[in-house]
């Protein structure tokens, strides 16, 4: 078959470099230019200098909607177009051109977690799983019949970046086998049951500010979600900005109130935390380590010397 790949970062490298291994040709690869924005600037594995590595002709885009792209995919004339990562939606003029459809690669257990940011997303939420779906495109975003999915576990003390690597060493076997699939002429794919979706906004440094009133396991999970290298989760100390890099959820169970630097316990501090902490029937989050704005990394005994104050959501 005659390919085109749309995608970006190392989950657009690993498929392409999944195409380039496979009988198929690839002959028209568009991705997007370098990015400032802190998600995108992990994980960057470049496509567009893969697919010079290996002479096929790339287009930078932001978005697919000028003239000269739609001639140059004429011009290409694929029997497929493989996405994986493409930051925005791809309309059915493109989706639609080629013989056999367009096969986008999507780092969630579709039809949960459409959109952006899934497996941390899945994480915070304290999903038992996390994998990858291929399935062929449609008008809704992420919604069309799945070709190929696969899970793995996800463990007590996994982090977003664990899940990554798990999550992307999936993405060259799930490639080859929906090409397989494909290529055989097959078209008896599953339709996602649209009443178990969900869709998820791109995350930003917002997204990691430590709610005090969530429940500590919860704070626990969006500290490993935000895990190095992604922004970490972060909360204020007497106006300075602490970056928490390791937690857990407290042995004992502390009342208060929420924010609440509280008491030693075994190598941390415990905060207390919970909508419903002054019940009294909460485990607070037992902060481990932090990073100051200066970089500095501390065990977190030795940041909050002093029992009593608070961290808030702002200076």
């Amino acid at each position: 078959m005659r390919v085109v790949m749309f995608g970006y970062q190392t989950w657009g490298h690993r498929t392409l470099r999944a195409l380039l291994e496979s009988d198929h040709e690839v002959v028209l690869v568009v991705t997007h230019p370098k990015s400032d924005h802190a998600y995108e600037k992990i994980w960057d594995d470049s496509v567009a200098d893969l697919a010079a590595e290996h002479g096929v002709p790339v287009l930078l885009r932001n978005r697919p909607d000028d003239e000269e792209l739609m001639s140059r995919l004429k011009e290409a004339d694929p029997d497929l177009i493989v996405a994986n990562n493409w930051r925005t939606w791809i309309p059915p003029q493109i989706f639609g051109l080629p013989r056999r459809g367009t096969l986008n690669v999507h780092d969630s257990l579709l039809p949960a977690y459409a959109g952006f940011s899934p497996i941390i997303w899945a994480l915070i939420n304290g999903e038992e799983e996390v994998g990858v779906t291929a399935h062929m495109m449609n008008e809704e975003l992420d919604a069309g019949d799945i070709v190929v999915q696969r899970a793995v576990p996800v463990g007590p003390s996994d982090t977003a970046a664990d899940l990554f690597h798990r999550t992307v060493d999936l993405i060259g076997p799930i490639v080859a086998e929906s090409l397989d699939f494909i290529a055989s002429g097959r078209t008896d794919f599953t339709p996602q049951d649209r009443a178990k979706a969900s869709f998820f906004h791109k995350r930003s440094i917002e997204d990691s500010r430590i709610d005090w009133t969530w429940p500590a396991e919860d704070i626990e999970r969006l500290v490993r979600a935000q895990c190095d290298p992604y922004p970490n989760a972060f909360t204020h100390y007497k106006g300075e900005r602490v970056r928490v890099l390791k937690a857990s959820v407290s042995r004992g169970v502390y009342g208060g109130t929420p924010g609440r630097v509280f008491i030693r316990e075994g190598d941390g501090v415990v905060i207390v935390a919970g909508a419903e902490a002054r019940r009294g029937r909460s485990h607070g989050l037992l902060i481990e380590r932090v990073r100051t704005e200066d970089g500095t990394d501390l065990p977190a005994t030795e940041y909050f010397r002093k029992m009593g104050d608070y961290l808030t959501d702002r200076p």
